[in-house]
């Protein structure tokens, strides 16, 4: 019995490890034909909504809950990738790490209340959120999955 109940800890404690060392966040996804998101504002074109998989390095994220990330693109602006339906969360400490996410491109205009909230939960000084006063059109993704490489 004692081996029994040794060989059940031994194989609890090794899924256990495994599921901690996952990083993968909503749908399971690979890393398998994506674009590098230098390559995604060329691939949209004239189109204002587009499914991909897209390859990039973590600029920022929310340091609230960790519900939405910045990534690099080549013209030195950056992308802020959300969550579908707010359904999952990244880690708050992936800031320079390569990631690949899933879901839908969109270019859409921002409101002035969503870019004051971004720049809140970045930490941003009351006096820098105040000088947010205009929308802006942005190029965004709502991911659904991420996998942190």
């Amino acid at each position: 019995m004692k081996k029994l109940t040794l060989l059940v800890l031994i194989i609890v404690a090794a899924f256990t490890a495994r599921a901690q060392d996952a990083n993968h966040f909503g749908k399971e996804i690979n890393d398998k034909k994506a674009i590098e998101a230098n390559a995604l504002p060329a691939k949209m074109g004239e189109k204002s909504e587009m499914q991909a998989k897209v390859s990039a390095t973590v600029e920022d994220v929310c340091q609230v809950k960790g519900c939405w990330m910045t990534v690099k693109l080549d013209n030195g602006e950056t992308m802020r990738v959300v969550f579908k339906d707010y359904a999952f969360f990244v880690p708050k400490d992936i800031a320079g790490k390569t990631v690949v996410f899933e879901g839908e491109a969109q270019k859409k205009m921002i409101p002035v209340e969503h870019l004051q909230h971004y720049a809140k939960d970045a930490g941003q000084s009351k006096e820098e959120i105040a000088k947010i006063t205009e929308p802006k059109q942005e190029l965004t993704f709502v991911a659904d999955g991420v996998l942190v490489k």
